[in-house]
């Protein structure tokens, strides 16, 4: 039996209610319960919260809320996985018995059914702990630059300066949608990005919201791609 996490506090400071604001015509929060659901794969797909609003906004678009997220893990200092255990154990209080957890952040207006599908494949198939979607930088991280005194620029790696950017290994990072992992995994292993597989997705689906400029930026790509 697998569940679905989806960790949605309140205090979202840099956009208010982020997790609720209305994106393409519903909340923020509706697009990962809405994959999450549609995907098949999850006997349970739960919300871990701190406030009601969230709470009975999940609710209405089917996720489950059976506890309050504590404050002291609702603050601006939580990492994830402390996050994902709480509900663990909550669950498992409940007498729930499951082995695999996919922590679905709740900004991901772009988010796929697919990719959750082909990740838990992966994890399945594979080895590691855990299987979280990554895309390739846009540019060689060999030849970036940083910003000295007088505004003149220096590489970081000067071995690679005169290197051909298609000789380069590519480098990709986090998109930062979910994260798919063994209960056990969760339970005694924090450490996701060194324990886990990567299932690579395009860069286009990728954004970060966590400013107004990301906000603006995802509605113009949610417009020119008709996200829904």
């Amino acid at each position: 039996m697998n569940i679905a996490v989806i960790p949605a506090r309140g205090g979202s400071k840099r956009i208010p209610r982020k997790n609720i604001k209305e994106f393409g015509g519903k909340p923020m929060i509706a697009y990962a319960i809405t994959a999450a659901k549609n995907s098949g794969l999850f006997d349970h797909v739960l919300v871990s919260t701190d406030d009601a609003e969230i709470a009975k906004i999940a609710q209405a678009w089917g996720a489950e809320t059976p506890f309050v997220r504590p404050a002291e893990l609702a603050n601006d200092y939580t990492a994830t996985v402390p996050v994902v255990v709480h509900a663990i154990q909550a669950c498992e209080a409940l007498g729930w018995d499951f082995s695999n957890v996919c922590c679905i952040y709740p900004g991901v207006p772009f988010i796929q059914v697919e990719d959750l599908q082909g990740a838990f494949k992966h994890l399945e198939a594979g080895s590691a702990d855990y299987c979280f979607p990554v895309t390739e930088f846009p540019s060689a991280i060999q030849r970036a630059l940083k910003q000295g005194s007088h505004g003149v620029m220096q590489p970081f790696f000067p071995e690679f300066q005169l290197t051909r950017t298609q000789d380069l290994e590519p480098a990709f990072y986090d998109a930062g949608q979910f994260y798919w992992g063994q209960k056990k995994a969760w339970l005694s292993n924090p450490r996701i990005h060194s324990s886990g597989a990567g299932y690579v997705i395009p860069s286009w689906r990728v954004v970060d919201i966590d400013t107004p400029a990301d906000w603006d930026r995802a509605e113009r790509l949610a417009l020119a791609t008709d996200v829904r």
